[in-house]
């Protein structure tokens, strides 16, 4: 087969247009084409007045037309190429007699996207891993969450953060990932979902998003795909403690030996897939007390900004806006403030809405979620700032490394702030952008809200976010989003707009330490403890979650199965 890239179309182009476009491209006569499928379907909308769609296609040439030489006529067009093989390839498979010899089965610690990939593909290979989840299945989960939103009950162990599908299923369900990928293993996760009930469109749409609702059934449809395989799911299952021993001897080093539950119950193995999320904050204090080695990371801090779709859609699409194929538009934006500080938009979510997401008592955590339909009124993303970690060290005085706890205990600290500012009941602090912008404090701010709606439940209070000495998040995290601001309403007109509201905090961007393991996947001081995922700070969202979860299992495959990476 060959692949064609950036060919370019109009927004309403007629059914056969792609047709001809390639056909005009290979320079081919109809009947030499067999057919073609579509690979990928972007947009161009620099040009607003004239959104244009770009295509990459594969084509498969009728019996008897020479690819080779096809190929060769077009050499010098970096666009046609050949095909490339993006099937998965599985490590190896267990022989039929593997569960009865000596190996223990690998253990799966959490069940979110990284999770839920590591156990599928162990399973696939014939492992039949165990999955621990501290939290509740999706539906039950679902439940609990919804108790948090509509009535300001927390269960600490069932919500946003903690559950079957990890936080990936209270978000938009982007499927997408700038990471590295030169094995196709996205296109795994991607047809792993598309069996367990997604949309075919997420194969080739340029950002593909699932939404909660459908993400739901999916994951219970990919549980049972792992239970028929032999895996099993443990749910309401803490892990409290790791047994660690000494190696043999004549071997230097530790090795992983087992685990020990909340409820006291050991679990023998020599496999761990520590696929937990990043506010997994016990098990990170835990691990941290066996001496597992981890360091401290950068990650960001902010508000959710709330502004109405339609004024997003009409700045990104123009006369477009409303196009049933653009849909709900997005945005990606970036300013570097004059303080050094870097503020970007993260987890924009078109048409949805902003959740209270924390997992502690007496704490507010905001984060951004929507539909498949993406039809809310609302657009929202995180507005956050870079935070080092000289930045959340405890002791100022010291010197080396961070203590890599000291990022959480900075959370906490201002999570805990923005729960005493929206009054101690889970209602989260907001403010307009016009009052934020221009530095409004005391009776000059606003208690009434204006044009925008809030959408983050159980409900807001407005009141002061950087209120001198008492704001809800560091002084220079404040000035640098009240730089950024004006900044981005240069490239998306009313993104100032002075009903926009801000809620806070936005704490939970990335995990606040890595976990950090060596080329074989395993820590660097603990051989069979495979740290993957989001909470080891390895992944940031479901795509690079899912693929950091397939490469965890393929290394704990290959030690099981005695094969060399």
């Amino acid at each position: 087969m060959l692949r064609i890239t950036e060919l370019r179309l109009p927004l309403d182009h007629g059914q056969q247009a792609l047709r001809v476009a390639v056909l005009a491209k290979l320079g081919l006569p109809d009947p030499e084409l067999a057919g073609f499928s579509l690979f990928k379907r972007s947009y161009d909308a620099r040009k607003k007045s004239a959104v244009v769609l770009t295509y990459t296609v594969d084509c498969t040439l009728a019996a008897g037309v020479d690819e080779a030489a096809l190929l060769l006529r077009h050499a010098g067009d970096s666009h046609i190429r050949p095909s490339p093989d993006t099937d998965y390839k599985p490590v190896g498979h267990a022989p039929a007699d593997f569960a009865a010899g000596a190996s223990r089965r690998p253990v799966v610690i959490g069940f979110g996207p990284c999770g839920l990939f590591a156990a599928l593909v162990l399973a696939q290979m014939g492992l039949r891993p165990i999955v621990l989840e501290r939290g509740k299945a999706v539906r039950e989960r679902t439940k609990d969450t919804w108790a948090l939103w509509r009535q300001g009950v927390l269960t600490p162990e069932s919500n946003v953060q903690f559950g079957e599908g990890g936080a990936g299923t209270f978000s938009d369900g982007k499927l997408w990932s700038q990471i590295s990928d030169p094995r196709h293993l996205t296109r795994k996760v991607l047809n792993e979902f598309v069996k367990a009930g997604a949309p075919e469109e997420i194969l080739y749409v340029a950002k593909p998003h699932i939404g909660t609702f459908r993400l739901v059934g999916m994951v219970e449809k990919m549980r049972a795909d792992i239970e028929a395989l032999g895996g099993e799911i443990r749910f309401g299952q803490r892990v409290a403690d790791v047994l660690i021993e000494s190696g043999p001897a004549g071997r230097s080093g530790r090795h992983i030996r087992g685990l020990t539950l909340a409820s006291g119950e050991q679990i023998a193995t020599d496999h761990v897939v520590l696929a937990v999320g990043h506010s997994a904050r016990d098990t990170f204090e835990m691990l941290h007390g066996r001496g597992v080695f981890m360091e401290a990371k950068p990650f960001s801090v902010g508000f959710r900004i709330e502004h109405p779709q339609s004024l997003i859609d009409r700045a990104r699409f123009g006369p477009s806006a409303g196009h049933p194929i653009l849909g709900a538009a997005d945005y990606k934006l970036v300013h570097h403030a004059g303080n050094g500080r870097s503020v970007y938009s993260f987890c924009m979510c078109p048409g949805g809405t902003v959740v209270a997401a924390t997992s502690e008592a007496g704490r507010v955590v905001t984060n951004g979620m929507s539909q498949y339909s993406r039809n809310e009124r609302n657009a929202n993303a995180g507005i956050v700032v870079g935070i080092s970690p000289q930045d959340y060290r405890l002791d100022k005085t010291a010197s080396g490394p961070v203590n890599p706890l000291d990022g959480i205990a900075f959370q906490r600290h201002w999570e805990s702030r923005a729960y005493a500012l929206g009054g101690e009941n889970y209602h989260a602090p907001a403010q307009l952008v016009g009052d934020f912008v221009a530095g409004r404090h005391g009776n000059k701010v606003a208690r009434t809200l204006g044009s925008v709606l809030p959408s983050y439940q159980p409900g807001v209070l407005l009141t002061d976010l950087a209120e001198p000495g008492r704001g809800s998040l560091p002084d220079e995290a404040l000035a640098a989003i009240r730089e950024a601001l004006p900044a981005f309403e240069r490239q998306i007109a009313g993104f100032a707009m002075k009903d926009a509201v801000l809620t806070g905090v936005e704490t939970r961007t990335s995990s606040p330490l890595r976990i950090t393991r060596g080329k074989d996947m395993q820590s660097l001081n603990v051989a069979g403890l495979y740290p993957a995922g989001e909470g080891a700070g390895y992944a940031g969202g479901i795509m690079s979650a899912g693929v950091d979860g397939i490469e965890a299992a393929e290394a704990v495959g290959r030690s099981l199965l005695g094969q060399t990476a």
